[in-house]
């Protein structure tokens, strides 16, 4: 069965007097009379559809520049900076590059106020350091490992942070202490606090991952995994990733490299200790203290460098002989259209719902800049936005930070000041720029976790569904008759796709009316805040059990599938498809909901291609979806002369079709095959020589053959 999105824009399901257009008092019921259109005394009505504007929240969305007031800090190197939630930022530490002073200031940052202050912290307090790592923990804790302190010793040591109570404490440590380490990476997950990589003063680069396990304060051994440091590592579906930074050759490199977690005893339990070749060891007397004496400098932050508390360093001094337990894999990408240069601009990784996200920012004049994502699942880059929808040519960043739901992002910097030399430099740590992830479609980690959950499966009943939970149960109820013994007690109609789809009730206007969806009042009532309004003020739909939604069919029965489910993701059999997502969009910004609107966004973009590019731009632009309606019209211009081809494209208004070729520049022209093989791309736009290079290994990953055309064809290599 065809299915083709209307291009008209979905209407009130009744009409209102005039009269019933005022808002009513919260003292005042909303009720009507059944089947009346006019109002009287305390009676009011309400449009079943709302007529909503076109101009939606990502409509010309631009991020929101933060100049900040008080203590600015310098631009301190190899700071932490980190985002603990309540509209509030940390920073940590860090090298002064101005007066050579390394320092152990505790520094919050009110994203409100734009406030920065000096925090008066108490307790263990930690010496100073550089290249440490920071990472939020239990919600009110920071716990910081390792760093380079003054003398350019490489520290083992943990410190938490109370946020709460500006206290330090320092945990007793036990087991094998790693090597002490700057520029390393650090994530929490499942209570273990993972360390990879780094440089140390000796050996340059390490290649090593341990974990300290925060319920018993006990190191793991450490293992070999892959040389980085300035490094971002991540857990994600049961793998810690590694991207970025630079490798033993002292390069920067675009390769991702994973170890699997899952199904290792020694990653699965938790850590002990007093058995076996982990003794029980104080970290106190793993470390010794150097020498160390007061410092009175003052830098440009105007705080004195404290270097009086004791520094530890740790003194292993071996690399480690063991191979680490779970399977390690690799992948190099060699070419894509849409894969960010490492080498290019300053770059900020960060993980949030899935993805990989790339922040490339300016480093200098005419540098290219964007925001790219990596999705795990696939191993694909996509161009979430352009450097210059996002960033201004005269700043620099020099930090980034993310909220643990991944739905917002933080840059910190500063404008660019052109010195009496002719140099550049930017001295404080005095703007920020503050990004919506979800303006840009991510979805954000817990709604992605809900998206892709498999953690609870169909109940008994429903075994052989591929959705999860109460949903598999509630979708073999969903549009099923009532003589079925379903317990449907309402019905809703939509405008008729073609022919497959027209019912026996008679069209009013003219448009074809589609055959009944029969659904359960008691799901829409829970789920779809319109309906639940449209119920409490007993409209006509309230006595008539029945509701019109002058949509295509196609689009209303996904979109009430997905109140039953809570799912739009695809499926061979009943998923929704690209364009009934994309009808589904046009109704959650009719009906006012973010969830669904930013969970179609999501797909849509994703899942953009060829056949489905123009309907997908169209609907966007129907529901003031600016960012998608960009994305989908670069697509459709880069791959124009695929998409005029398509039913999609033949299937738009005469109106549409004139404005998307308007999307175009005025000096746009049309590039054939042969000429574009001239220039040195490919049909697809991607160089066709490429090259498959191994890993550490030398070996290819189990599985994987030599010409493996699914990922020659994206410019990648497997290890």
């Amino acid at each position: 069965m065809a299915h083709t999105i209307a291009p008209t824009a979905a209407l009130p399901l009744t009409t209102p007097n005039p009269a019933a257009v005022s808002t009513p008092s919260p003292s005042t019921a909303l009720t009507a009379l059944p089947g009346s259109g006019a109002s009287s005394n305390n009676t009011f009505l309400m449009s079943a559809s709302p007529v909503r504007s076109r101009k939606s929240l990502g409509d010309g969305y631009k991020p929101k520049m933060i100049s900040t007031i008080g203590a600015k800090p310098a631009c301190l190197v190899n700071a932490s900076v980190t985002y603990v939630g309540d509209d509030q930022i940390y920073a940590f530490g860090g090298f002064d590059q101005f007066t050579d002073e390394v320092y152990n200031h505790v520094l919050r940052l009110n994203l409100v106020t734009r406030q920065w202050n000096l925090v008066d912290n108490y307790g263990d307090i930690p010496g100073v350091r550089m290249g440490h790592t920071a990472c939020l923990w239990q919600g009110s804790k920071l716990l910081v490992f390792g760093g380079e302190n003054e003398h350019r010793q490489h520290l083992a040591d943990v410190i938490v942070f109370d946020l709460k109570t500006a206290h330090w404490t320092q945990p007793e440590l036990h087991g094998v202490i790693p090597r002490g380490r700057a520029r390393h990476s650090a994530v929490i997950y499942d209570d273990k606090l993972y360390i990879s990589g780094g440089q140390t003063g000796h050996d340059s680069v390490l290649d090593d991952i341990c974990y300290l396990d925060l319920k018993t304060w006990t190191w793991s051994r450490s293992w070999r995994f892959v040389p980085r440091y300035d490094h971002a590592s991540w857990i994600s579906n049961g793998r810690i990733w590694i991207f970025g930074g630079i490798n033993d050759d002292l390069e920067k490199n675009n390769e991702i490299w994973w170890l699997d977690l899952r199904g290792s005893p020694e990653f699965d339990s938790a850590m002990k200790y007093g058995t076996g070749e982990r003794q029980l060891t104080s970290s106190r007397q793993r470390f010794q203290a150097p020498a160390s004496g007061h410092l009175t400098a003052t830098g440009s932050t105007g705080y004195t460098a404290n270097s009086s508390v004791q520094s530890y360093h740790g003194m292993s001094s071996h690399r480690s002989p063991y191979v680490a337990p779970g399977s390690i894999s690799s992948l190099k990408f060699h070419s894509s259209p849409n894969l960010p240069s490492q080498a290019s601009g300053t770059h900020f990784h960060v993980f949030s719902s899935g993805c990989l996200l790339d922040f490339v920012t300016p480093a200098e004049l005419n540098c290219e800049t964007s925001l790219s994502s990596l999705e795990l699942d696939t191993l694909r880059w996509q161009k979430i936005a352009d450097g210059k929808d996002l960033y201004s040519p005269n700043y620099r960043w020099h930090y980034c930070t993310t909220n643990p739901e991944g739905t917002h992002a933080w840059l910190l910097g500063s404008p660019v000041e052109t010195t009496a030399d002719g140099t550049q430099n930017s001295e404080y740590l005095s703007d920020v720029l503050a990004i919506d992830l979800r303006k840009f479609g991510v979805l954000g980690n817990e709604l992605a976790s809900d998206a892709r959950s498999k953690t609870m499966p169909a109940s008994d009943a429903n075994v052989s569904s591929h959705l999860t939970g109460i949903g598999a149960d509630l979708s073999m109820t969903f549009d099923q008759a009532p003589e079925t013994g379903s317990g449907a007690d309402f019905v809703i109609t939509a405008d008729a796709d073609d022919d497959d789809d027209v019912g026996i009730e008679p069209s009013t206007d003219g448009t074809p009316v589609s055959r009944p969806i029969h659904v359960h009042k008691f799901i829409l009532h829970a789920r779809w805040p319109h309906f639940a309004r449209l119920w409490a003020a007993q409209m006509s739909e309230f006595h008539s059990k029945k509701m019109h939604i002058p949509e295509p069919y196609s689009a209303v029965r996904a979109f009430l599938f997905y109140l039953y489910t809570d799912s739009i993701a695809p499926n061979p059999s009943n998923g929704p498809t690209l364009p009934d997502v994309a009808g589904m969009l046009v109704m959650a910004n009719i009906y006012d909901m973010p969830r669904l609107r930013l969970l179609c966004v999501n797909r849509l973009a994703r899942e953009l291609d060829i056949e489905h590019a123009a309907i997908i731009w169209e609907r966007a632009a129907t529901a003031g979806e600016d960012w998608l309606k960009q994305r989908a019209a670069s697509f459709c211009l880069q791959n124009f002369g695929r998409i005029v081809r398509t039913a999609g494209f033949k299937s738009l208004p005469a109106g549409s079709l004139i404005e998307l070729c308007n999307e175009a520049t005025p000096e746009s022209r049309v590039v054939g095959a042969e000429e574009l093989e001239l220039l040195g791309q490919s049909r697809f736009g991607v160089a066709s020589n490429r090259k498959r290079s191994l890993g550490s290994a030398g070996v290819l990953t189990a599985g994987e053959e030599e010409g493996d055309e699914d990922v020659e064809d994206d410019g990648m290599d497997v290890n």
